[in-house]
């Protein structure tokens, strides 16, 4: 690897890693929309996200897709590292969202440094036991709460200033449901006065009668 990075990005690192990933990773780059890996697709090593923004999704048999997670700066892919530990291949599709970095972690030195550096096992264990957390309430998300809870939360998540830029299918992909609930639900929140539809984007027009939706009592 070169040294355009240095490694103080990742402090938790000790010498014997930052050594180690410094002669033997790779730097690569994802220009935004491309493929960083496929379904079906054997691991070829463990990305540590440097800069961007990597989307890692599901794809149903009907079609619908669902955002598993995001891998964001100083981040490792949860995928790949179990991948990694038991040589298996891939059950999901990941694409950079934005041009992104990343410092990959090829499969012998990954197994080395698990077995010789503490530091590193303990990293890779915390960010595992993070995102497995995270995403059980993913799991609890779809079982249990209502669609247009979600919906209303997502919108004030990712609302800049009152302005939501993302299509119909950008949001039923998030939420893991069809583009057609979306359509129908965003349809009945600006009857309801609460958002403003536009060609791209939405303007959020009462943020607390959002939240009140989703902060109310949550059934299935």
């Amino acid at each position: 690897m070169s040294s355009t990075w240095g490694m103080d990005w990742l402090p938790e690192l000790d010498k014997r890693a930052r050594q180690r990933l410094i002669t033997d990773g790779m730097e690569v780059a994802f220009a935004a929309g491309q493929r960083v890996f496929g379904l079906g697709e054997r691991c070829s090593g463990l990305p540590i996200l440097h800069s961007g923004s990597i989307r890692v999704q599901m794809l149903s048999a009907a079609g619908s897709e669902i955002v598993l997670y995001r891998i964001l700066p100083a981040q490792m892919c949860t995928l790949s590292i179990g991948c990694l530990l038991d040589e298996g291949l891939y059950h999901a599709t990941a694409v950079a969202e934005r041009p992104s970095e990343a410092l990959l972690v090829p499969p012998a030195v990954f197994d080395d440094l698990m077995s010789g550096s503490p530091a590193f096992r303990d990293m890779v264990l915390r960010s595992y036991g993070a995102r497995l957390q995270s995403l059980m309430l993913l799991v609890e998300e779809l079982a249990f709460r209502r669609v247009d809870a979600r919906l209303a939360e997502l919108l004030v998540d990712r609302a800049e200033a009152d302005t939501v830029r993302a299509t119909h299918q950008q949001l039923a992909t998030e939420l893991g449901t069809a583009r057609e609930v979306i359509t129908r639900l965003l349809g009945d929140f600006e009857h309801a006065g609460w958002i403003e539809r536009h060609r791209g984007w939405l303007r959020i027009a009462d943020p607390q009668a959002l939240a009140r939706l989703y902060a109310g009592p949550e059934t299935a």
